[in-house]
């Protein structure tokens, strides 16, 4: 607890370019949870290198999403906004809880399966302890919630069964996190794969609605969004193309997918995507012009950069300075 709020943490990486279904299905509920708890954004930029990335573009990246976060409506004196590598704490805690990990339970996380997959040719250490590094950024912030997708449920998991661990032998040292159950974001799917959900990493360009393209590629990728031959648009599993894009508009337009579907009874596909594709461009533009907006000023970032983590460091070092007592460490002379 933070002058009596609960904590809540949560990040993204600073690799590719955020999609519309980051920004439905997280960025966008962000906004309304600053009232309620006292919350920590990371640009986690130390999990980023666990995959090889282009140092100046990592840099560009990570800059551009912390400014994203802003753009989204993201209040940086109400929320701590921060890169994860500008708190050292983040990669000191990840060390002292390797040593209450078993190798077991890191072998049995899938993603690091699915990473090894992909990148066979660097398959690293750092990939594979990805999941205590993660354990770390939550509970060096004694977060109460985390926001977690199912992809992501496994490793808070993790983090609960260490903090347990790490509590049952040295007292009450962590608060042990739940995941965040409050409005659900919009899962939105891959405009030309309905059964898988739409990425950033997606090598098909028509797949992903990215938050910054322009109203013209919003438009013509809508167009050629997979649908199928039923020419009904009815919110059911039996059609996922449809099914999405009634998510998509739904989520757009704060409406049910009931009142969606009346909306659009007797219309063709081609009006519908239309329809979907013009509410994307309206709800993005906001943002996008905010962040073209912020992108200029230099200064104004530079200080959020700095004061969030000053904020960030001075949470991380209390958490911190507890733990290192606990373990041994010699105390340090000030």
């Amino acid at each position: 607890m933070i002058d009596g709020k609960k904590v809540l943490f949560s990040g993204m990486q600073a690799t590719g370019n955020l999609t519309l279904g980051n920004y439905l299905g997280a960025l966008k509920n962000w906004v309304t949870l600053s009232d309620e708890y006292e919350c920590f954004y990371s640009v986690v930029d130390l999990h980023s290198i666990t995959v090889r990335q282009d140092p100046a573009e990592l840099r560009k990246r990570a800059r551009n999403l912390l400014t994203l976060y802003i753009a989204a409506g993201l209040d940086p004196k109400k929320n701590c906004i921060y890169y994860q590598s500008h708190v050292s704490g983040h990669a000191e805690l990840s060390w002292i809880l390797n040593c209450y990990t078993y190798m077991g339970e890191l072998n049995r996380m899938t993603q690091f399966k699915d990473k090894s997959a992909k990148h066979a040719d660097n398959i690293n250490a750092g990939l594979f302890t990805y999941p205590v590094l993660m354990a770390a950024d939550i509970l060096l912030f004694q977060a109460d919630v985390v926001p977690v997708g199912k992809d992501q449920l496994q490793h808070l998991e993790l983090t609960r069964d260490i903090a347990q661990r790490f509590n049952s032998i040295y007292g009450d040292v962590f608060t042990v996190p739940e995941p965040y159950i409050g409005k659900a974001g919009a899962k939105i799917m891959s405009l030309q794969d309905p059964l898988k959900k739409m990425s950033k990493s997606d090598e098909n360009p028509n797949a992903s609605i990215l938050l910054m393209d322009d109203p013209d590629t919003i438009i013509r990728k809508f167009k050629r969004a997979v649908t199928d031959s039923e020419a009904c648009i009815c919110y059911r599993d039996e059609q996922p193309g449809i099914k999405n894009l009634l998510d998509i508009y739904c989520a757009c337009n704060n409406k049910t997918p009931e009142e969606a579907v009346r909306e659009f009874e007797g219309k063709g596909y081609g009006d519908f995507k239309l329809a979907v594709g013009e509410s994307v461009v309206s709800v993005l533009k906001p943002v996008q012009d905010e962040f073209a907006r912020l992108s200029k000023d230099k200064a104004f970032i530079d200080s959020v950069i700095k004061e969030n983590a000053d904020k960030a460091g001075y949470y991380a070092t209390k958490t911190l300075r507890k733990v290192q007592k606990k373990v041994g460490f010699p105390e340090r002379i000030r």
